[in-house]
């Protein structure tokens, strides 16, 4: 099995346990053992799950100004949360690799692949509920039709992403690929980085 296709079966397993509970702040119950790849993988793609569920609600044409506001504030909070599992993936992988000897002539990726494993995670939430609206009977052959279409686009680049990764860990692996851990060093909730935020606690 390679790399990507446990990364792919995790994140299935994650969604369809997800979606069992049917709350939208459904409690996560990570079968796999703390301190591993497969926990934080899991963990990743269940908040994920959760941002995923969020973003629809907040679109609620008939949403209340005080519940849009909550939702945001949890929509913040659950990507705070989210980045800083994406980083504590590339923590893990760069121990992994940290003794790898880089050839002289070694590149540097665009991204890390926490970060790369991070779009594979969403990607595969969009084919679970791309497929969902795929085969929904109440609504027209067309309507079907249309998001099929949608749903095979969403498979190929969900093939090519897996490709990508599996080449960027192998490239990590044997040293033709540099790895370097950048942080997102998000400024807007930061109370003291947010010029308005520091504002307020003057």
């Amino acid at each position: 099995m390679s790399f990507t296709q446990n990364f792919s079966k995790i994140f299935h397993e994650s969604i369809l346990n997800y979606h069992l509970q049917e709350a939208l702040l459904a409690e996560c119950h990570n079968p796999y053992h703390e301190n591993t790849l497969d926990f934080l993988l899991y963990h990743k793609n269940w908040i994920d799950n959760i941002q995923w569920h969020l973003e629809d609600e907040i679109r609620r044409p008939d949403i209340m100004p005080e519940f849009a506001l909550d939702l945001k504030r949890k929509i913040d909070k659950w990507n705070d949360v989210r980045t800083n599992i994406v980083e504590k993936i590339d923590d893990f992988l760069f121990e992994e690799f940290k003794e790898v000897i880089l050839h002289n002539d070694s590149r540097l990726a665009t991204e890390s692949p926490a970060w790369a494993i991070d779009r594979l995670s969403i990607l595969s939430l969009k084919i679970y509920h791309m497929d969902f609206e795929a085969n929904r009977a109440e609504d027209t052959e067309e309507y079907r039709q249309n998001c099929g279409q949608k749903l095979a686009v969403l498979k190929l680049q969900e093939k090519d992403l897996c490709l990508a990764i599996d080449q960027l860990i192998a490239g990590l692996k044997s040293g033709d690929i540099q790895y370097k851990r950048y942080r997102q060093m998000k400024m807007y909730n930061d109370e003291k980085l947010n010029p308005v935020l520091r504002g307020f606690q003057k």
